[in-house]
């Protein structure tokens, strides 16, 4: 736990928790109760945890929280998309957002979608994100934190670190706070992504280390000149280096990684973007997952179109004909602001009320 971190419980690890439930009169099996109550169970309130005596709930809710965040705003979309807008105070007071996407499919547990930063260095132009900067990185127990969140709205699936961020610019308490989601509540390696533009020496550092996730790389172009202005924390880097880190992590790690391209109308989705795609990706291990771009609600007027429905296909139906696995991630929760940083945006500009 850092200097200045809340004592909260999400900010201890195990042995940190079993220890303050003894200074509380408490034994170890208590705090493992605890933690299993808020991890595996989603419990954020001690007086629900009816296995621990009342007398200990009453201190625990007095003296150790569980949380250290505040709840600004919460908004469902008509598909059940929910998105949360958090506050954390920490070294400097700061909003992030976390989205729970509902399956599709009736009985089945949902994704969540969290944040690693509060905002985002890489700026990209059209991502709501980066439109604010970067206020800090979140600690470990503040990315925990929108995980038990998540799970106190229903069971978790999957979990993909896409919200807001840039994840391989705070790794460190990043890695920490999954090492508890994969621990604790559960997510095996194969059920959370980590999505992040690509900086190819730190690929190169963490792959080694058998990470436990799967790694996304949002490539956006295969143009270097196009990429540069699309992503542009990556300016100077070579496309073609970032795909040689990727297949040195598949072949370090076994795990085939997936290329995330946003598709902007009248921009990246043409029939030639499509083919420069399949000739730069030919013959690598890999999948790419199509996104369609959502509309932000920018202080001012955007550049940036949602392709069609055809036009999409149409890329898709290029890449797949070329022998490559393409998927299409059409963005649930629109209703809800679900893109990456556009509630932040509102709240930011003074218009967070609901509509």
């Amino acid at each position: 736990m850092g200097t200045g971190a809340p004592l909260t419980l999400l900010a201890l690890s195990p042995a940190e928790t079993a220890a303050a439930f003894e200074r509380l009169g408490a034994r170890p099996f208590h705090a493992r109760i605890a933690r299993a109550q808020v991890f595996e169970h989603g419990l954020l309130d001690y007086a629900r945890m009816s296995a621990l005596p009342l007398s200990l709930r009453e201190r625990l809710t007095a003296e150790l929280p569980i949380l250290s965040g505040t709840e600004l705003d919460a908004r469902e979309a008509a598909d059940g998309t929910r998105k949360l807008l958090l506050r954390f105070e920490g070294t400097r007071s700061v909003e992030v957002e976390t989205v729970h996407i509902r399956s599709s499919t009736p009985g089945r547990a949902a994704t969540l979608c969290v944040s690693s930063q509060a905002g985002c260095p890489v700026g990209c132009p059209f991502c709501a994100s980066g439109l604010l900067g970067l206020a800090r990185n979140l600690e470990a127990h503040e990315i925990l934190e929108q995980y038990v969140r998540g799970r106190a709205l229903g069971p978790l699936a999957r979990s993909v670190v896409m919200g807001m961020g840039e994840p391989l610019l705070n790794f460190e308490r990043l890695a920490r706070a999954l090492d508890v989601v994969h621990d604790e509540m559960g997510l095996g390696a194969r059920a959370i992504t980590v999505s992040t533009v690509g900086f190819p020496d730190r690929l190169r550092r963490i792959a080694p280390t058998r990470p436990r996730f799967q790694l996304a790389i949002s490539l956006h172009s295969p143009d270097q000149s196009q990429r540069d202005e699309l992503v542009p924390a990556m300016r100077g880097v070579p496309i073609a280096e970032i795909v040689a880190a990727a297949d040195d992590w598949f072949e370090q790690t076994g795990r085939e990684v997936t290329y995330e391209y946003a598709l902007l109308g009248e921009c990246n989705d043409s029939p030639e973007h499509a083919e420069r795609l399949a000739r730069l990706l030919a013959r690598h291990r890999a999948t790419i997952n199509l996104i369609p771009w959502n509309p932000v609600a920018a202080p001012k007027a955007s550049p940036w179109k949602r392709p069609s429905a055809a036009a999409v296909e149409r890329f898709r139906a290029a890449l797949t004909e070329r022998g490559l696995v393409a998927t299409v991630r059409w963005s649930k929760g629109v209703q809800a602001d679900a893109a990456c940083g556009q509630l932040r945006l509102r709240h930011a500009s003074g218009s967070g009320k609901p509509d």
